[in-house]
């Protein structure tokens, strides 16, 4: 396995990512920018990329924060996550240029290019489909799935998969209703599924201790979790075939 910290610009300011690969695969593979939490881009994401890796993908932990911002405060997280969210041009603009980077690596085929986000990274996903990014496929974890982004009719490439918990008090029916039916009207192609009883963060292994220490509707599942990850796994091998 090889790995690389990558330092790159948008408009000035400075970015921190992190790509991984297996260098005994000489061939160009597919590539997955991997979107963080609202935590920033850390160990767990670092991981997520690993875990990619060993699969064959060139998998890239970008950062939307700048400078890899990363923190354990709630309340930083979501000053950094709502400043972010403040100039979708801005969050289009990170999204793109870490895009770029990745179809650029020459182990990565820029063809075949996919998005995965947890939690904020997984609304960020999502929105880049909305937006109708040239995208293979986008997975979003306990993403949120409202958004100021509409997606218009017939303007969606990436085929979509939605993995949420059915207790998330975060991601309520409602809005996961909204979101289908948006998905529908557009014409997207979309999987959707719910976990019964399983809270928000189900795939990070520090959820359950996090929600407990600082009194947030966190948990992880592990038997959410691996479903999730497998069935991510199996999307992946479709679209990329």
């Amino acid at each position: 396995m090889a790995s690389e910290i990558i330092e790159y610009a948008v408009d000035g300011q400075s970015y921190t990512g992190y790509l991984a690969w297996d260098d005994r695969l000489a061939d160009k593979r597919p590539g997955i920018i991997l979107v963080h939490e609202w935590w920033g881009q850390n160990a767990f994401m670092r991981d997520q990329a690993d875990q990619l890796a060993r699969h064959g993908y060139r998998a890239f932990a970008v950062d939307m924060f700048g400078k890899g911002k990363h923190t354990d405060d709630p309340a930083e997280a979501q000053n950094l996550s709502d400043k972010a969210r403040k100039s979708p041009v801005a969050l289009e603009a990170r999204f793109r240029t870490a895009q770029s980077l990745l179809q650029q690596h020459t182990s990565v085929d820029p063809t075949r290019i996919a998005a995965q986000g947890y939690c904020f990274g997984g609304e960020v996903a999502l929105n880049m489909a909305r937006l109708g990014l040239d995208l293979r496929g986008v997975v979003s974890f306990h993403g949120a799935l409202a958004s100021d982004i509409s997606a218009q009719k017939g303007g969606i490439q990436a085929e979509i998969q939605v993995y949420t918990g059915g207790a998330d008090v975060m991601i309520p029916p409602q809005q996961v209703g909204a979101f289908v039916e948006e998905m529908q009207v557009a014409g997207a192609k979309l999987t959707l599924i719910s976990y019964p009883g399983v809270l928000h963060g189900f795939t990070n292994p520090t959820a359950t201790e996090r929600g407990e220490k600082l009194g947030l509707p966190l948990a992880y599942n592990r038997e959410a979790a691996e479903d999730a990850r497998q069935g991510a796994l199996n999307f992946y091998q479709k679209i990329f075939s």
